[in-house]
C-alpha cells in the first residue's frame, strides 16, 4: 500500500469546496463551493516551490444565488449545474432551468448534491434533505422527459463514478460508511445488482473518481485522506490531506495525472480551524495514476447511444 501527501493550492479557502472536474477542451478546472453558491473556473499554473506539482489560479467565479452541489461541462460548451432544487444550464446569456425536483407531500426541504455524467453523457444527480433526514434523498437520472429516480431511498447522495468499460457504477450514500457498486447497462442507463464494494473504518465516503485502470479514489470526509481501492476492493493508496473534511477528488491536467482534492471548513470548530488553516482549500498531488477522459454532458443530440 502506497502513501503520499497532497499540497495546498493558492485559491482562498471555500466554505464547502466540492466537485472538481477537468474540462480537457479548455484545459480548465471547474469546482463549486456548495453553501456559498459559487461555481469556480480555474487553470493549472506553475508553483513557486520545488515540489514539481502545479498550483491552481482562479479564472472566473459565478454566483448562482443558491446552493450548488455540482457543475459539469457540456458538449455544447455550456455548463450544467445541480443548483438548489433544479438542474440549470449555464451559458454566456445566463441560466435556464432544465429540470426541477418533483413536489413531495412530506414537506422536507431538499437540495441537489453530487452529480456526474456516465460514459455516453447522461447526467446522474443525487439529493439530500437540508437536515440530512434519513432516507429523504434520491439518485436521479436526467432523461429527455425529466428526472427519473434510479436509486431510492438514500440519505446523502454523494460520489459517482464508472469503470473504464462503463459496465460498473460506483456510488456512495455517505452515512452507510461504504461505497457500493452496481452493474450498469450503458444502453438504458440503468444500474442493477447493488452490492458493497469498500467499507471505511473511519470517516464517511464523499466524492469519488475512477482512474483509467479502474481503481476507485474516494474522498473520506472526517479522516483527512483520499483512499484508492483496486477493482476488487483492496486498499491501494492513501493520500494524506492536512484538512480533515475531504470532500471530493478528480484527475486533471494535460496528462490527467494530477489529483485535485477539495476540502471544507464547514462543521469544524474554531479550535479545529486554527489547527487546520488550509481547510477549505484545494490540494494537489501526483499519486502515480492517470484518470479517465472526462465524461461531458451530451446536449448536442436527442438520443444517448453507447
Amino acid at each position: 500500500m502506497h502513501r503520499t501527501t497532497a499540497l495546498p493550492c493558492a485559491p482562498a479557502p471555500g466554505r464547502l469546496s466540492e466537485g472538481p472536474v477537468w474540462d480537457h477542451r479548455s484545459q480548465e478546472l471547474l469546482w463549486v463551493d456548495i453553501t456559498a453558491g459559487l461555481v469556480h473556473r480555474g487553470v493549472l499554473t506553475r508553483r513557486g516551490d520545488d515540489s514539481g506539482l502545479p498550483d491552481i489560479a482562479v479564472r472566473e467565479s459565478l454566483d448562482l444565488g443558491v446552493t450548488v452541489g455540482a457543475v459539469l461541462p457540456a458538449w455544447s460548451g455550456a455548463l450544467l449545474a445541480a443548483a438548489g432544487t433544479s438542474i440549470l444550464g449555464v451559458g454566456p446569456e445566463g441560466t435556464a432551468t432544465i429540470a426541477s425536483l418533483p413536489e413531495r407531500a412530506d414537506h422536507i426541504r431538499r437540495r441537489f448534491n453530487d452529480a456526474a455524467c456516465d460514459p455516453v453523457g447522461r447526467l446522474f444527480a443525487g439529493t439530500m434533505a437540508l437536515g440530512a433526514d434519513p432516507g429523504a434523498g434520491t439518485l436521479y437520472r436526467l432523461d429527455r422527459t425529466g428526472l427519473t429516480p434510479v436509486v431510492d431511498p438514500v440519505t446523502i447522495s454523494n460520489g459517482l463514478g464508472w469503470s473504464p468499460d462503463g459496465r460498473l457504477l460506483y456510488y456512495a450514500d455517505s452515512p452507510t460508511r461504504q461505497v457500493d457498486v452496481f452493474d450498469y447497462d450503458l444502453v438504458t442507463g440503468t444500474p442493477s445488482n447493488r452490492r458493497p464494494f469498500a467499507r471505511l473504518d473511519r470517516g464517511l465516503p464523499d466524492g469519488l473518481t475512477v482512474d483509467a485502470r479502474g481503481n476507485v479514489w474516494v474522498a473520506v470526509w472526517g479522516a483527512g485522506e483520499v483512499r484508492a481501492f483496486t477493482p476488487d476492493g483492496a486498499l491501494l493508496t492513501v493520500v494524506e490531506v492536512p484538512a480533515s473534511h475531504v470532500s471530493s477528488c478528480a484527475f486533471a491536467g494535460p496528462g490527467l495525472d494530477v489529483l485535485v482534492i477539495t476540502t471544507a471548513r464547514e462543521e469544524l470548530s474554531p479550535d479545529r480551524l486554527r489547527a487546520q488553516p488550509d481547510a477549505g482549500r484545494l490540494f494537489v498531488c501526483r499519486p502515480g495514476a492517470v484518470g479517465q477522459s472526462p465524461h461531458l454532458y451530451e446536449d448536442l443530440t436527442t438520443e444517448h447511444t453507447p
